[in-house]
């Protein structure tokens, strides 16, 4: 599946026909929280990060795995559970995002950018 990189917007409804293509309930994604940017689609949140990287100049320290369920509502949307989230030297040392502030951070952007 092709990652596609979200500056303006996504719809909600194409978010989910990305989701059942691939996964079936939902799409991985990867936040760039600094830019307001973010990655969607792809088998892996690895793969979205490089491109965010290489394309967009994204910084690893700004990057945030997550997953987007789209038939769920409000918070229960986002799942923020990625490998890319290890991030030890940030104090970040499991899958999920252990600080609310980028947390916070994170439903901005994807509140920002999917249009619902």
């Amino acid at each position: 599946m092709e990652i596609k990189i979200v500056k303006d917007q996504i719809s909600l409804e194409e978010i989910s026909e990305m989701a059942e293509k691939l996964f079936g309930d939902f799409v991985k994604a990867v936040v760039d929280i600094e830019q307001g940017i973010m990655g969607v689609g792809g088998e892996l949140h690895a793969d979205i990060e490089v491109k965010l990287m290489e394309e967009c100049g994204s910084k690893r320290e700004n990057t945030w795995g997550i997953n987007i369920y789209p038939k769920m509502a409000g918070e229960d949307m986002i799942e923020f559970d990625s490998m890319v989230n290890i991030k030890p030297s940030l104090g970040n040392r499991t899958r999920s995002v252990e600080n609310n502030e980028i947390k916070d951070k994170i439903r901005k952007v994807c509140s920002s950018l999917i249009k619902t």
